[in-house]
């Protein structure tokens, strides 16, 4: 990570950790838009791992990859790194090995959420992500503040279970549930993951973007100057030899 003055620009890693490049410039397309104009946004995607995250199979063979760009990343300057999947994928792990602070998409929502809102609901593309992101709220102690985890079930959904499709064609299942959500007196907000303007589908709920709210809360922690604890949990891993194909992923 590199030392950076007030007048540098501000570089954002934005990495999506599966391996469909279509996706990938999707997501930063998301990203520039709300970044400051004095932010640069490098996304990326590894080299090696699965074409969509869809389940716990997936997203384990996706961390080695993400890894790998977030350590690249780093030693190419980056002030701030963005895990761009809904299950937040190799999170902990990438906050043990980067020398600069890393937020996941999901979680960036879900704590937007909870500052505008008493209770939340999450909606998501596919049922397969329901436990994942359920699990993540309780591992971030928000799980009381969620009135419900949702999956519109939308078809020819792709990597990472974004929306590939036309969006008027996806809006037909995505406007009946967030009409149901806002129908439920305990939620005032929605967290999403998708490639959508989703905030044009409810008139009477804020809908917050994982990927919007992630680039302006990294943007605001590179602004504090405030970086991940290595003490406790995040750890900087120990040296010591991996073997066969993750030989050169040792610490």
């Amino acid at each position: 990570m590199r030392a950076r003055g007030w007048s540098d620009p501000m570089r954002l890693h934005v990495v999506n950790p599966n391996t469909t490049e279509a996706m990938t410039a999707k997501i930063a397309t998301a990203a520039r838009a709300v970044a400051l104009l004095d932010t640069v946004i490098d996304a990326r995607q590894p080299e090696m791992g699965p074409v969509s995250i869809e389940g716990f199979y997936d997203e384990a063979f996706a961390v080695p990859g993400m890894l790998g760009c977030i350590r690249d990343a780093d030693r190419d300057g980056a002030d701030a790194h963005i895990i761009a999947c809904f299950d937040d994928t190799g999170l902990d792990a990438a906050r043990a090995i980067a020398q600069a602070p890393v937020i996941g998409i999901a979680e960036a929502a879900f704590h937007t959420a909870s500052l505008i809102a008493g209770r939340f609901a999450v909606v998501t593309t596919l049922s397969v992500f329901i436990v994942p992101i359920e699990n993540n709220l309780r591992k971030y102690g928000l799980s009381d503040r969620c009135a419900r985890v949702r999956a519109a079930d939308v078809p020819g959904t792709g990597a990472g279970g974004a929306i590939k499709t036309p969006a008027p064609k996806s809006a037909t299942k995505l406007v009946p549930l967030s009409a149901l959500i806002a129908r439920r007196p305990s939620c005032s907000a929605v967290p999403v993951w998708s490639i959508l303007p989703l905030n044009s589908l409810t008139n009477s709920l804020p809908v917050v973007d994982g990927v919007t709210a992630a680039v302006t809360l990294a943007e605001a922690l590179v602004r504090l100057g405030l970086k991940t604890s290595h003490l406790g949990a995040y750890s900087t891993p120990k040296p010591k030899p991996y073997s066969g194909l993750l030989a050169g992923f040792r610490p």
